[in-house]
């Protein structure tokens, strides 16, 4: 029986910590592959906690493929291949985002750090504090399927204000992270549709579209964004329009409209648009949600506040068409929402009043501040290298012109303790041909700008 000792004092949610707990025992092998997990009641009594808890922990390990769930049969491992180094300090899987775990580098340039400068401890601390003062009769309570109202209702508010996009709190739904909305979100639609997704792309979405058994198929991109004439056999198609990852591309209106022209061709078509840090654009004003255009109720929004806030607070979000909201009602309507009600409280407090534009104001400019420090310093050093993508969101392209391929990029970067990831790494068959040579996926907002001055000098000799 799996043995957890959760931290009642820290302000991870303890779905996590068991998620994390057991995700890390299948990553070093404690747990075997094709082993059966206990089933949900079994641990929840093992443990003491509530069932919602491990549901919430299990369908998180579902949405990443750690586990598989077989009808009336239980959860079981999936295969994961392993390596360790001689020091125990890299774990390797043949999944591209989780190729390294990144604890034992000093200098992390993958897009899912963040900095602990970047998020508002003292008022969060304040507001779960009030929280707790004013809520304590409903924090007792299961949280409703869609997600606590209070929390829709700030995420309506702000979609109205700051994506363009007029929707109802009752066509929103909460939940622990943008891949578990995946997996509800799919058989929804119909396991029986074609799914697409961008090449390159969101390795998880890949991921998430395998491990749901349904049909899927990559679509390439172009200098707008997602080509539309790949589209004739897919149903639903995955984009991240306002900024790609990890291309960086912005797609221009003509191409949104061509995009939701495909989708009315046909009731069963969908356009899942991931707007992906979207909040973070230095130059210009914001880019419209693609669902601002959306007349004809056949865009599905999705967003996270990962990037916003933070990669631990597990709470995203979806707005579904009238015709699927309604769905998701009569069959689901005997689930809970798996993000504590306490978190969901605090972050719709928050918004309210008006800690979250605030927040991403001054991450804003401090984001910008850190790109302009790696720009400035890889300009200052002997390293010749291109740059784009540097615009929009928090991550950029980085092409190095030094002979090096970007394996060995990749490789001389690790040597000197610095962890940052290969732009081929995120493209997938028919399209891998297209990836530019030399290029390194650059995330800067988890980094001080020392840090970024530090780790330029060792790149500078990495690469030599």
């Amino acid at each position: 029986m799996i043995t957890f000792i959760f931290d009642n004092k820290s302000a991870i949610p303890m779905y996590e910590q068991l998620y994390r707990f057991i995700k890390g025992e299948i990553s070093s092998g404690s747990i075997k592959s094709g082993e059966k997990l206990p089933s949900k009641r079994k641990l929840a009594e093992h443990l003491n906690i509530s069932i919602v808890t491990v549901e919430g922990a299990y369908n998180q390990l579902l949405a990443e493929g750690y586990i598989r769930s077989e009808p009336r049969s239980g959860y079981f491992v999936s295969p994961v291949e392993i390596r360790h180094n001689d020091n125990k300090n890299i774990v390797s899987t043949k999944s591209a985002e989780n190729r390294v775990i990144s604890n034992f580098y000093k200098y992390n340039f993958t897009t899912s750090s963040a900095s602990a400068e970047s998020f508002p401890f003292s008022l969060w601390a304040k507001l779960m504090r009030e929280t707790l003062s004013e809520k304590e009769r409903m924090l007792l309570l299961s949280s409703p399927a869609q997600g606590v109202y209070e929390l829709r209702k700030e995420i309506s508010e702000y979609l109205m204000n700051y994506r363009g996009v007029s929707v109802s709190p009752d066509s929103i739904v909460v939940g622990a992270g943008s891949e578990y909305l995946m997996s509800i979100m799919i058989p929804l639609i119909g396991r029986d549709k074609v799914f697409g997704y961008e090449d390159p792309g969101y390795p998880r979405i890949h991921k998430v579209l395998e491990r749901n058994d349904v049909k899927c198929k990559s679509v390439g991109l172009d200098e707008h964004g997602l080509i539309c004439e790949e589209l004739d056999d897919i149903d639903v198609i995955h984009v991240t329009p306002s900024h790609h990852f990890p291309l960086g591309v912005v797609m221009p209106v003509q191409r949104r409209m061509k995009l939701l022209a495909w989708a009315n061709k046909s009731d069963s078509r969908y356009v899942i648009e991931d707007d992906y840090d979207s909040e973070f654009r230095f130059t210009g004003k914001p880019i419209p949600a693609l669902k601002s255009l959306d007349e004809h109720d056949k865009v599905i929004y999705l967003n996270t506040f990962t990037r916003s806030l933070a990669p631990s607070l597990r709470i995203s979000y979806m707005v579904l068409p009238d015709s699927l909201i309604n769905k998701y009602r009569n069959e689901t309507n005997y689930f809970s929402c798996p993000v504590p009600t306490f978190e969901q409280f605090t972050l719709a407090s928050f918004m309210r009043k008006g800690g979250f534009e605030r927040h991403i104001g001054r991450m804003k400019n401090i984001c910008k501040s850190k790109r302009d420090a790696f720009v400035n310093e890889i300009t200052k050093s002997s390293i010749n290298a291109t740059f784009s993508g540097v615009n929009d969101g928090l991550h950029m392209l980085m092409q190095v012109n030094n002979s090096m391929t970007e394996k060995e990029l990749v490789k001389a970067a690790a040597s000197v303790n610095i962890l940052m990831r290969g732009l081929s790494e995120y493209y997938i068959e028919p399209h891998a041909h297209k990836c530019p040579e030399s290029t390194v996926v650059i995330g800067y907002a988890g980094l001080e700008e020392q840090e970024i001055h530090d780790a330029v000098k060792l790149l500078e000799k990495a690469w030599k």
